[in-house]
């Protein structure tokens, strides 16, 4: 499990004004809301169009919190240093830390507890905001999504849960996606969820947002059996 110990490590000066308008830039665009999906092909894709977003942080002196699969943390610090971060320093000073995503976001048995994870989340960027505090930056990887026993109303309740964290404090959080690993179904409810998207490079504001609130009553309805579930019936072409 995560805890916020684990994202405070050595202290790096607190960017300036001018640094939080920056801070809250991607792929060229400012962000006026603070949760985007991202899909991507490949994890090349993922870090060449994230590379800079990474970068521009330990710039201004923030840090980057990944939430990535324990197998590929060789792997993703490889391109990180690729793309030009100086990952050993700044691990070394806390502008980087790398977390195994079933530690964040499973317990340990495998169980995907959203109460738990939000009230975490609430946790950390509560104290990332507070005054004098050093931003971060939130990229989670979310392949575990697909594995056996993961709970995907519950997955997608979270997603919407999680805006209203987010949006009180400000706090940028990049959900990476496999394209490949989707149905059109559950890639249409994770649109819903998050009013950015993040496809083929663009960021864009997204016209399939729902409301949090509305979303939670759809997927209770989901439940009970008192509605069909309308975006299984919905394809996306992602170009």
């Amino acid at each position: 499990m995560m805890t916020t110990s684990q994202v405070q490590r050595q202290p790096v000066p607190p960017a300036s004004d001018a640094a939080d308008e920056s801070r809250l830039r991607l792929a060229g665009s400012r962000l006026r809301h603070f949760h985007v999906c991202a899909f991507f092909n490949s994890r090349e894709e993922e870090h060449q169009v994230l590379g800079s977003f990474y970068r521009d942080g330990v710039r201004l002196g923030e840090r980057n919190l990944h939430l990535v699969e324990s197998g590929s943390m060789v792997a993703h610090r490889g391109h990180l240093a690729a793309g030009g971060m100086d990952v050993p320093g700044c691990e070394a000073c806390g502008q980087l830390v790398m977390m195994p995503w079933h530690h964040a976001y499973l317990d340990d048995a495998g169980v995907f507890d959203r109460q738990r994870v939000l009230t975490l989340i609430e946790q950390v960027t509560r104290e990332a905001s507070a005054p004098g505090s050093v931003p971060v930056r939130v990229m989670g990887q979310m392949d575990w999504i697909v594995q056996p026993g993961v709970d995907r109303s519950e997955v997608i309740a979270y997603e919407a849960e999680v805006n209203e964290v987010l949006s009180r404090h400000q706090q940028p959080a990049i959900c990476v996606y496999d394209i490949a690993t989707l149905d059109g179904a559950m890639m249409m409810d994770l649109l819903r969820t998050h009013p950015l998207t993040l496809i083929g490079g663009a960021l864009r504001e997204n016209p399939f947002y729902t409301p949090p609130a509305q979303m939670l009553r759809e997927l209770a309805a989901r439940r009970g059996g008192g509605a069909e579930a309308g975006a299984a019936s919905v394809r996306l072409t992602m170009t």
